[in-house]
């Protein structure tokens, strides 16, 4: 037995590799630059931390995700192994123990944003670190031709100056050819080994239907399929909304998107996992690191904006290899306001130029000022402030952020700020008769000891962390303070916070990526329109579609997405339904409820006859939502 297979079964419980895994390890244990396309699914974190946990040495990880950089550091603690993370929001005495942690304290994985390597003195003390392995996740973030380019992964291929002998491993789930050619090439991988896996699901039906009434529809889906579901939509409140109509229908749902406080994250999060609820409705910032193999079915209610998040969030459904459904629902509203929704709210350079300016106005900072300084900051009030248009002033700020200039932190968090208001023999007494909480009350005084004076800023992670405890158990000693008048704690909430990374230079700062704006609004309106091809793509079988936008030729249809089976129950001339539809058209236009009270059929047969009718461009769906007869 391989000595990485003993590692999969010591710490994964798995008897053997997916395709691709152990090919990969082997290219990066012999010390080769490695370059891994593996979709959604495919555990591309085992092909770093597998031949991390073979040698002797720490293995550096970059990735841009917050969340899953935590989710991956959690996962590795639960099974006994050291990683850490230097996320956000740590204070540089505490990045100071946690590296130190790293260069004596036999940790074998350090998680680290791309943007941390841009600070020097960090950097300095990597290049001393025991470096044996370097994996780069969501490569394509190096690439402007990505979704997601961020320009802080262009300055990792210095790290090769310092550890030209440490192989690199860069890791996607999502990228074109050409997107792959320049990773490869940005990150000046030497002698590269290439392992791509295909993108073909074949357990995964992508089903596109136009509909004028998706919720209607979405009950028939998650009727005829209760297992666990992922319903995606673009914005917070149609979380909330969608979620509450499902109740009101008899279905147990929840919901996620990024404004959430994180233990409301992580309780609607265990809701799901859990089973206890069959629906979990989210916008995007649901899924990274997501370990579900049961989900049955994943429906997008609205378009997404690019085919590489489709895939992906698609490719959530399944992952148990049994038959599984990518539901994507449109109507033609939607067709005609994608680009109102995606590409008429991408700033321009003035308008870019007037955010920045008008946010450093607003949080008071001077030329030449502002460099590392951190604000709360409530984005409606700005935007309604300067008379801003909210959709574009948050891609302005998204765009700032990817470009380093600043940290735009949408986490909604709670800040916390406590006193006590008994002397400190009384604190003292207390401990005495509480033991229970002895570990974190002595924690916090250590930790601040003008808390007796005045209201200070209080850090729950940091004290869960030094007195060896859960941040949940932290919160309900407070509480438990509180109640008895011991403390005065106060908590207000934030809707974001922004760190300036640079000094304010006004148009200077601009200046230098209009470039790189004028390229991703490019990329952007190039990938809509991708979007909305496959949507409305009537000849093709849509694997096929998806899979010819990511590189990929087959000859065979897949035989189970929407237009394959519509190909297959085509009308015939003795199936009475669609003749029926058709004649009652001609008097009238109507709904799917008027046309099936009309017809007297069943609902999933009368969906099934209008979406075959369309199809074969017998009938159309109108911007009013009513079906009516296509006129030659």
């Amino acid at each position: 037995m391989s000595k990485a297979l003993e590692i999969l079964k010591l710490y994964w419980k798995h008897e053997s590799f997916r395709s691709l895994q152990e090919d990969i390890i082997n290219s990066v244990v012999e010390e080769q630059d490695t370059f891994a396309l593996m979709p959604t699914g495919g555990g591309k974190s085992i092909c770093f931390q597998i031949p991390a946990l073979m040698k002797d040495g720490l293995c550096l990880v970059i990735s841009p995700l917050v969340a899953l950089m935590k989710d991956q550091v959690q996962n590795l603690q639960n099974k006994g192994i050291k990683a850490i993370a230097l996320t956000g929001g740590i204070h540089e005495n505490e990045i100071i123990e946690l590296l130190d942690n790293c260069q004596y304290g036999n940790y074998k994985f350090l998680y680290l944003s791309p943007e941390r390597l841009q600070n020097d003195w960090i950097l300095e003390r990597i290049k001393n670190l025991p470096i044996n392995l370097i994996a780069i996740d969501e490569a394509h973030c190096i690439s402007q031709w990505g979704n997601d380019f961020r320009p802080a992964y262009l300055k990792i291929n210095q790290l090769k100056e310092y550890f030209p002998k440490v192989p690199f491993l860069a890791l996607t789930a999502t990228a074109t050819e050409r997107v792959q050619k320049d990773i490869i090439e940005k990150l000046e991988l030497k002698d590269c080994k290439v392992f791509t896996k295909s993108f073909a699901r074949e357990n995964l039906a992508y089903m596109v239907f136009v509909v004028e009434d998706k919720l209607f529809l979405v009950e028939q889906i998650l009727r005829k399929n209760p297992q666990s579901s992922i319903i995606y939509v673009t914005n917070r409140k149609s979380c909330i909304d969608v979620s509450n109509q499902l109740e009101k229908m008899g279905f147990t749902a929840t919901y996620y998107h990024g404004g959430l406080l994180a233990k409301d994250k992580e309780n609607h999060m265990k809701l799901w996992m859990d089973e206890k609820v069959q629906v979990m409705v989210a916008t995007n910032a649901f899924g990274m690191g997501i370990d579900k193999d049961n989900v049955k079915t994943v429906i997008h209610l609205h378009l997404p904006s690019n085919l590489e998040n489709y895939y992906q969030e698609a490719g959530r459904a399944g992952r148990n290899g049994d038959k599984s459904f990518a539901v994507l629902l449109v109507n033609p509203s939607d067709l005609l306001h994608a680009e109102s929704q995606f590409i008429f709210v991408l700033p321009d350079k003035n308008f870019l130029n007037l955010v920045y300016n008008k946010l450093c106005n607003f949080l008071r900072i001077g030329y030449g000022e502002g460099i590392e300084e951190q604000f709360n900051f409530n984005f409606n009030l700005f935007c309604l402030q300067y008379e801003l248009p909210i959709l574009k002033t948050y891609n302005s700020l998204q765009f700032l952020d990817n470009q380093g200039i600043i940290t735009f932190n949408q986490e909604f968090s709670e800040k916390i700020s406590l006193q006590f208001t008994i002397p400190s023999k009384e604190v003292i007494r207390y401990i005495s008769l509480n033991l229970n909480d002895e570990e974190i009350m002595l924690t916090i005084l250590r930790t601040y000891p003008g808390i007796y004076d005045m209201h200070t800023v209080f850090n729950t992670q940091l004290i869960a962390k030094k007195s060896n405890s859960s941040e949940t158990k932290v919160l309900k000693v407070l509480e438990k303070l509180k109640e008895k008048n011991i403390i005065e704690l106060l908590s207000k909430k934030n809707d974001t916070s922004i760190t300036f990374n640079e000094v304010r230079e006004d148009e200077r700062t601009i200046n230098r990526v209009t470039k790189s704006l004028e390229k991703i609004n490019t990329l952007k309106i190039a990938q809509l329109k991708s979007v909305v091809a496959y949507a409305s793509n009537t000849k093709e079988c849509k694997n096929k579609t998806l899979l010819a936008y990511f590189g990929e030729t087959i000859e065979k249809d897949c035989g189970i997405c929407s237009f394959c089976i519509s190909k297959k129950k085509s009308p015939k001339k003795n199936d009475k339904l669609p003749s029926k539809i058709i004649e009652l058209l001609k008097s009238n236009d109507f709904n799917s409820r008027e046309i099936q009270k009309s017809t007297k059929a069943n609902e999933d047969d009368v969906i099934f006859a209008l979406q075959t009718l369309m199809e074969h461009n017998r009938i159309i769906l109108k911007s009013t939502n009513l079906y009516s007869l296509k006129k030659n």
